[in-house]
């Protein structure tokens, strides 16, 4: 409070005597941060953005969907509607955004050792890193959010580690549209043999999309906006097969969900992957709540939102504002900023 009142302060003060106003708000600091992690019994390094307002008590940390990477929650395309991480930091809470192991900045092991699962268990010592204050701020409270296969990451660290306080589940529920799916996977190639990647990766086995396909993937039914489409495929990643395959196969997964005794919130837009035929109704959040409320326990008094004019990749949603704010107030009921 005191430096807002000094900012506000030297706001009127400058004006008074003809100069340039100081903003309102400071940009929220941000910095890399290299976690020293295991897979499988070999050392790797997890990276991360921590971004931390003055004061911060509960950090979000937030895992990004197969193909994308930490961008993911920081699109620069119009920020100010589509910035997860500024919506956050500008409500009062650190955001740690991660770069999935074999993506962004973070080590590359061999493609067949990845899974969901294996990868749950490189953010949960990421998780213990934060709670014990190793290389970042001891914060009170931890918020574990996912996009996609993060998502499914992320319900498998929560069920299996109970090391979290809070779980936001985007772009993943328990049933798969099959047709609905077929364009994305029709869609994928080797990343060896894209031209971001060539030379970069020799790997055989990582996966991306094949080049101008992103907004088609993921994106629609949404309308076209400008530098969207370009910016997807700018920032796009790569992944490893078995992570893709632990998201399909959701079985595997449910018995983690219905492991989760914190509160969770369940995000969605009208994604051709998961809603429809044979699948989740996704005309309401009351349908998506009907849809999948047996697939988590009562302790996590599931909650739910629909971004009803958006596909599977919501933060570039023009109504993504809305959906920040339903995740502020349940983040400040859930753990309080």
């Amino acid at each position: 409070m005191r430096a807002r009142r000094l900012v506000l302060a030297a706001a009127m003060a400058a004006a008074a005597v003809g100069f340039p106003a100081v903003p309102a708000q400071a940009a929220t600091p941000c910095r890399d941060v290299a976690f020293p992690v295991t897979h499988l019994g070999l050392p790797q390094t997890m990276y991360g953005k921590l971004c931390q307002p003055a004061d911060a008590k509960a950090v979000q940390v937030l895992v990004p969907g197969a193909s994308y990477n930490s961008a993911y929650w920081d699109i620069e395309v119009t920020p100010e509607i589509r910035s997860f991480r500024q919506a956050m930091n500008k409500a009062g809470y650190a955001t740690l955004t991660l770069d999935r192991l074999g993506s962004g900045r973070s080590t590359r092991p061999l493609s067949a050792t990845l899974t969901s699962f294996t990868q749950a268990n490189v953010v949960h010592q990421v998780i213990q890193a934060v709670r014990a204050g190793k290389g970042v701020p001891k914060f009170d409270k931890v918020v574990l959010g996912g996009h996609s296969v993060g998502s499914a990451i992320s319900v498998i660290e929560a069920g299996t580690y109970k090391d979290v306080d809070a779980v936001l589940v985007t772009g993943m529920m328990h049933s798969v549209n099959a047709l609905g799916s077929l364009p994305v996977l029709a869609s994928l190639a080797p990343a060896n043999l894209d031209p971001k990647f060539l030379g970069k990766i020799l790997d055989p086995g990582y996966l991306t999309t094949r080049p101008g396909l992103r907004f088609s993937d993921f994106h629609k039914p949404g309308a076209q906006a400008p530098g969207v489409a370009e910016h997807d495929e700018r920032t796009k990643d790569v992944f490893a097969p078995g992570e893709f395959v632990d998201t399909l196969l959701l079985g595997a997964i449910l018995p983690y969900s219905r492991k989760i005794d914190v509160p969770v919130l369940l995000v969605m837009g009208n994604d051709p992957a998961f809603c429809g035929f044979l699948a989740a109704d996704c005309s309401s959040a009351a349908s998506l709540l009907r849809h999948e409320s047996p697939n988590y326990s009562p302790a996590a008094k599931l909650k739910t939102y629909l971004v009803g004019d958006y596909g599977h990749s919501i933060n570039y949603a023009p109504g993504a504002p809305k959906y920040h704010e339903a995740v502020i107030r349940w983040a400040d009921a859930a753990v309080g900023r």
